[in-house]
Parts: structure tokens; C-alpha cells; sequence
């Protein structure tokens, strides 16, 4: 949306739109109002865009009121939660973002290990309340990230081994269509839209409510092992994750080692594995599993111990300046991997650069691949590429030098997860849904979204399918 549009749209809020703004119970901010411009920034603070609107709803009425009035109005509507969405999807240029961040109450039954939550609840929100009882839900590895977007794009964390993704432990959804409509969807009522839901992102209605299965995670064996990253320790490291019981997840980011306080300063700089791991099981079986790794090389920082879970969500970094990010499958790192990932981190010259490796498997595999919108099931890894910098006019280069270790990587395997998935065109769209769930979901899409009015995201068009690939 241009400039022009963008003013035409604040003129219109102005002047024409009070009735829409007094329905409202929440809160709608417009650009001359204080706290707008902290309203509409992102994590990811790079993306720089002026929404006419924002309306941050209090309830489903508000969803739906903001829903019905974008349409009539014909302008875009981006839908935001913890606003982590890499591709700037959750915010707008002109249009309204509907900002559902207040929308966090949780409803807890502990006997029955179930809770109801607001899709606005961040992930660490939610995680220190269910604490209390002992119960936790996996999501991802950042704590600000909201419930609602994670969840509908698959949500692969801390528990993933364990008790597979966040879409596998989702049992029902208050979802509002692009009607207006508030419709309650589970494995009986609208079972195809809570198919495609799970997995399928935004692209079928606003979550404003999520039940989700709890599970018994009290304390657990955890935290940060960092090693020197040489081809053998990574690839030892990984072979060791993989064969390792369900009970442990690990994220390992191979990255230059940062100045912090507890790396000791000969490492700055250089490259390291920094893995984040959980054992979700007995801590004396866990410190029988984990000694594997700490004899792999000298640790440069063993920060594992017993905790409880939510203490993993500490310590979340500051939001970046500026990325390049590229996400990808594959199935093995074996010595030739291993030396391209850590030849091209020495070559960077982002003042960070990563490799991200998702160790998968376990309770996520044993899903059935058709059973929800995300089919990567037997997926052995998932890697993200990222390099970090501060100049925003060096992009082109920090993105090639991502093009070049992503491509590397990846070969002629285009698989994606959608919830890692940048700005990078309808094709891309494609590769996270492969054969028949493209398919599948397109008609989903165009029963409850015949117009496309949700595709402030990684869209599925209603329009297209029946080309399976």
C-alpha cells in the first residue's frame, strides 16, 4: 500500500469511522496517538511500517467488529500476537493491524490437564502459569513469541521430542472467519478447518481462544552447554542428539561465540557450538544422558542443571537490528556438512552469524504425516541460517552470503516450515505444504475464505490446488 493510500486511510479514521471506534472495548490507536509508534513496532525491528489503525481487541466481538469493518472499507488487515513474524506479517503500511496482545486470560484445569488460552498470551506467560501446577505445553525457544502465531504455523521447541509440536497438543480453537463468524473447531465440529489450522498459519481465520493438552513438566535438566565447533564435535554432537531418548530436545546454534561475561575471552569471536537443551524426564537419567556431550570436548560453559521449566525462558536476547534468515530440512550433518557450515560462518562478516540446527524425531515423527497441515513429519533436522548486522545497507551481502550456506545445505530439497519462512514469494508458499496438503488446504481456503481477506500472511490462495507436487 502506498503513502497516498496510507494518509487517505488516517483521513478516513478520522473523519468517518467514530461508530466503528465506539463499538470497540479494547483499545485503537491511530498515528497522532501516544503510544503508537510503540504499538506498531515489531520484534524484529527492521520492519519500519505505519498502520492507519490499530486495534487492540479485548475480546472476539472486537475480532470480528475489525474483521467486518476492514472488508467493508476494502483495506488490508494484518493480524498481530507477539509480532515475531519474520516476513512482517502481523503489521501493515496503511492498513489496520488488529493486535489481539491483550487477549491473554487463561483458564487452567489442572485435574483435567487442559487450559483455555487468549491467543495474545506469550509463550512465557503462559509457561510460568501453567508452572504453578507443574504442567507445561511445548511451544518454541523464545518466551515473547505469541501463543496464536506459533501455534498455528506448528511450533517446534523445548518439548518437541518429548510430546511433539504445539499443533499436536492443540484439542480445539475459537477461530473467527472472514464472515465475522465465531466458530468453535475441534476433531468434531468443523474438523477441516481445525486440520488446517494446525499448521496452515493465518491463512483461515483469527484465533482469539486455544485449548491445549498439558503435560506433567516440572523440574527438568537443562539449560546451555557451549563447545568449540570442529567438524568431529559437531558432527559427534549431533549423532549423540539424535540417538539420545525422547526425553531430550536440543537446539544447537553454531555461531561466533559473543562477549559474554561467562565465555571466557579467548573464545569471543570464535566459533561454537551453543546448544540448548532439555531432558523432560528424571534428573538423574538426564545427567546420565547428558554426559556424552560434556566429554565431547572441554566445555567452554556448562550452564546445565536442574530447573524448572519456564527458567529456560530467561535471559531472551535483545530484539535485532537487522537479519537475513533462511530455513531448510535436512537429514544428516555428517563431515562434509559439517566443514561447509563452519567454513561459511568464518566467512561472515555479520557481527553474528548462525547456524541453527533443530534436532527433530521422537513423539513429532510418530504423527501421521496427513493428520495435520504440517507434513514434515520425518524430517531428521531443521536448520536456520541467519546473520545478524547493525547497517541496514549491507543487506545484500549478509543475504548472499545466506543464499550461499542455505543453498549449500539444502540441495534440490526445497522443504520448508512455515513459521521460519521469510518474505520469499508464492513458490516458497508451496514448499512448506507439499503434495497433497497443498491441495487440501486450498480447498479449506476457499470454502472459508473464497476472497483471500486473510493473506497478510504466508498465503494459500482459495484459487489455486489440484497441482500437487
Amino acid at each position: 500500500m502506498s503513502q497516498s493510500d496510507s494518509a487517505s486511510q488516517t483521513q478516513l479514521y478520522r473523519s468517518d469511522v467514530k461508530p466503528f471506534i465506539d463499538g470497540i472495548h479494547g483499545r485503537v490507536l491511530m498515528p497522532d496517538d501516544a503510544g503508537y509508534d510503540k504499538a506498531r513496532a515489531l520484534f524484529y525491528s527492521w520492519i519500519d511500517r505505519k498502520p492507519a489503525i490499530i486495534v487492540r481487541a479485548a475480546d472476539a466481538d472486537d475480532v470480528a467488529r475489525a474483521i467486518t469493518f476492514a472488508r467493508e472499507q476494502g483495506i488490508e488487515l494484518a493480524v498481530r500476537s507477539g509480532g515475531h513474524s519474520i516476513a512482517g506479517h502481523s503489521t501493515s503500511e496503511g492498513g489496520i493491524v488488529l493486535d489481539v496482545s491483550e487477549m491473554r486470560a487463561m483458564e487452567i484445569d489442572a485435574a483435567a490437564r487442559t487450559t483455555w488460552a487468549g491467543s495474545g498470551i506469550t509463550a512465557g506467560e503462559y509457561t510460568n502459569a501453567a508452572a504453578a501446577y507443574g504442567l507445561a505445553t511445548g511451544f518454541g525457544d523464545t518466551g515473547s513469541v505469541g501463543v496464536g502465531g506459533i501455534t498455528l504455523g506448528g511450533g517446534v521447541g523445548f518439548l518437541v521430542r518429548k510430546y511433539g509440536m504445539t499443533i499436536d497438543e492443540l484439542l480445539a480453537a475459537d477461530i473467527v472467519t472472514a464472515n465475522g463468524q465465531l466458530l468453535r473447531t475441534d476433531e468434531k465440529n468443523h474438523p477441516d478447518l481445525f486440520w488446517a489450522i494446525r499448521g496452515g498459519g493465518g491463512n483461515f481465520g483469527v484465533a482469539t481462544r486455544l485449548k491445549f493438552r498439558l503435560r506433567e513438566v516440572d523440574r527438568i535438566l537443562g539449560g546451555i552447554l557451549m563447545l568449540p565447533a570442529t567438524p568431529d564435535v559437531l558432527v559427534s554432537f549431533l549423532d549423540e542428539a539424535e540417538a539420545a531418548p525422547e526425553e531430550l530436545s536440543v537446539i544447537a546454534n553454531v555461531m561466533s561465540a559473543p562477549p559474554m561475561p561467562f565465555i571466557p575471552a579467548e573464545h569471543h569471536g570464535k566459533i561454537i557450538v551453543m546448544a540448548m537443551m532439555v531432558y523432560a524426564g528424571a534428573i538423574e537419567a538426564g545427567e546420565r544422558v547428558l554426559a556424552p556431550f560434556r566429554k565431547l570436548a572441554k566445555p567452554i560453559a556448562d550452564m546445565l542443571r536442574p530447573m524448572k521449566y519456564p527458567e529456560m525462558y530467561q535471559g531472551e536476547g535483545q530484539h535485532p537490528v537487522a537479519a537475513s534468515v533462511r530455513s531448510l530440512f535436512i537429514d544428516a550433518v555428517d563431515r562434509s556438512v559439517a566443514e561447509t557450515v563452519l567454513g561459511h560462518l568464518q566467512a561472515s562478516t555479520a557481527s553474528m552469524a548462525v547456524s541453527q540446527i533443530r534436532v527433530l524425531g521422537g513423539a513429532m515423527a510418530r504423527v501421521s504425516a496427513d493428520a495435520t497441515a504440517f507434513a514434515h513429519r520425518d524430517r531428521r533436522m531443521m536448520v536456520n541460517v541467519a546473520a545478524l548486522y547493525e547497517r541496514r545497507d549491507e543487506s545484500a551481502t549478509h543475504d548472499a552470503w545466506v543464499t550461499r550456506l542455505a543453498g549449500a545445505l539444502q540441495g534440490n530439497d526445497r522443504s520448508v516450515y512455515v513459521n521460519f519462512l521469510g518474505d520469499e514469494g508464492s513458490a516458497r508458499v508451496r514448499d512448506a505444504y507439499p503434495g497433497a496438503t497443498w491441495d487440501r488446504l486450498c480447498a479449506i481456503k476457499k470454502r472459508y475464505d473464497p476472497d483471500n481477506f486473510f493473506r497478510s500472511n504466508q498465503n494459500i490462495l482459495p484459487s489455486e490446488g489440484n497441482g500437487s507436487r
